[in-house]
């Protein structure tokens, strides 16, 4: 008799409706912590149960969030573009193990034996040797590199690991994949993505190309705290929408989608490509294809309050990230560019998916969201997560915070500069990069970072021969430059990194190895 109690249990079915509160909660939640706009979209057994907005698509203006906004999706993209290969794929046209040489004869990582080997899959998975987020300062925060100058410069990036033996997070080689559609097809990443992936897919909001999102009028604007001591304090500010990522790197996460744009991804990733109105995207073989893990990811440990969000296995598949929670598989992926992020979530046993986009940089409360959707999806309690989450992202910030603070509480060396400021100008290259050009001048040492539109501003004195940026964007992170000098005292080099110890890692100043270019060079 106590057997049939624990059967009926096992055989109900999984919630098939949305939080009853959900309009509420997300509302209350944006109100307590001051993000301007959300859109969130659910898909459950086929159909949107979910599919709308919350609050302003700009700060000072009321034009609400509806199901149709766009909004900026970021790295969420990247399942996207390897949703578009894999079209390519079922058409025979190339495979997920040719090398990449193969179809971009022109190709050069940095070490020749990684150029001969280097696949198609390798380019989606993060194991090719670069470092965590190398090469970003070529699109971050934006850029005048075209896509094509952007991929002849991967052979100039030193990599950190060997081929293959290691996960690191990257963005490059997904604008190496954007330019192996290009090759392949004769048509632009995102005109193929248009055509052939957001048009067929229902997606009748989604853009790939800046240019048709701007002429949007139902779109967000990015938003971000950047007033205070570090970015994420101080209240919201709306953003340059134009101030981008640079379009060379949009195949890793340059999208803008509604929720009704989500809805409809949603479906055709839930039915492993199958199309709601009949006919498939791509393969069952190509879904399978881009779940199925390929590395292993590292997993960091989180506090105990945030204990039942750590995974026991956590791997990058094609595009996606796959991991465990509670006992189920959850394939997820989150994006994010300057003052937008996103979530994008599956539950395959469950046949469920969503997907939660703000206008802001608020992370904890995207993270409290996720899991309290997740816990409503597999019948778990209430853990209250997003007052957790947003514990742990207001005790970061403040970390941060308390760590700059240290760092000036702590004065520096009043020694130095060994040179007269004006012996330090010069142009200084970095191989993969380009040129960074630091003068003297009325305002003392300035710095411009040529390849980046409106990366310029001055160079305070820091210590000895470091110096400081004070960028004449404040949206742009700061970073300590320091100059090596010979014998003779003459400047051999320049090296930099982050000044906040949580600047996002496409801030990736400290791969730069810059070097004095002679003149007329």
């Amino acid at each position: 008799m106590l057997l049939l109690p624990l059967l009926c249990a096992l055989a109900m079915p999984a919630r098939a409706e949305p939080p009853a509160d959900l309009d509420t909660m997300v509302e209350a939640l944006r109100r307590k912590i001051g993000a301007p706009g959300v859109s969130i979209a659910v898909v459950e057994k086929g159909r949107t149960t979910v599919a709308r907005g919350w609050g302003v698509r700009k700060l000072g203006a009321k034009d609400a969030v509806d199901g149709q906004t766009l909004f900026q999706t970021g790295s969420t993209g990247k399942a996207m573009t390897a949703a578009a290969l894999a079209i390519l794929v079922d058409e025979g046209k190339i495979a997920w193990d040719d090398p990449v040489i193969k179809h971009i004869p022109w190709f050069h990582m940095y070490d020749a034996w990684v150029t001969r080997e280097i696949t198609i899959r390798d380019l989606l998975v993060h194991r090719s040797g670069l470092g965590l987020g190398q090469g970003d300062l070529m699109f971050v925060p934006r850029t005048h590199l075209t896509r094509r100058q952007t991929v002849e410069r991967v052979a100039f990036l030193k990599p950190r690991t060997s081929f293959r033996s290691a996960y690191a997070y990257d963005n490059i080689l997904y604008a190496v994949a954007g330019q192996l559609i290009e090759e392949v097809t004769g048509q632009r990443w995102e005109d193929f993505m248009r055509d052939r992936v957001l048009g067929p897919g229902g997606m009748k909001q989604a853009t790939s190309d800046s240019e048709d999102r701007f002429r949007t009028p139902n779109r967000s604007w990015p938003h971000a705290r950047l007033s205070g001591a570090l970015r994420g304090l101080g209240p919201q500010q709306v953003l340059e929408e134009r101030d981008e990522l640079g379009r060379n790197g949009a195949p890793a996460g340059g999208l803008a989608l509604s929720a009704e744009d989500m809805a409809a991804w949603l479906k055709i990733q839930l039915a492993h490509g199958a199309l709601p109105g009949g006919g498939r995207l791509f393969s069952e073989a190509q879904a399978t294809e881009m779940w199925t893990p390929v590395v292993s990811m590292p997993i960091t440990p989180l506090p105990e309050s945030l204990k039942p969000a750590q995974p026991s296995y956590q791997a990058y598949a094609l595009g996606w990230q796959v991991q465990d929670y509670r006992g189920h598989r959850i394939i997820q992926h989150s994006g994010g560019v300057f003052g937008s992020i996103t979530r994008v979530v599956l539950i395959p046993d469950r046949d469920i998916g969503f997907a939660i986009m703000m206008n802001s940089e608020d992370s904890g409360m995207i993270l409290g969201l996720y899991y309290d959707l997740l816990d409503h999806y597999l019948d778990q309690p209430d853990y209250g997560w997003t007052t957790k989450w947003q514990d742990w992202f207001e005790a970061r910030l403040e970390d941060g915070r308390k760590f700059l603070a240290a760092t000036r509480a702590v004065p520096p060396a009043k020694v130095g500069p060994s040179l007269p400021t004006a012996r330090y100008a010069g142009r200084y290259r970095d191989p993969w990069y380009g040129d960074v050009v630091v003068a003297s001048g009325p305002r003392g040492l300035t710095i411009d970072f040529t390849s980046t539109p409106r990366m310029a501003g001055r160079l305070e004195h820091w210590q000895y021969d470091s110096f400081v940026t004070a960028f004449d964007d404040p949206a742009i992170e700061p970073a300590y430059v320091t100059f090596a000098l010979d014998a003779e005292g003459k400047v051999t080099g320049v090296t930099m990194k982050p000044v906040s110890k949580i600047a996002d890692f496409s801030w990736d100043y400290q791969d730069l190895d810059l070097r004095p270019v002679e003149a007329g060079k």
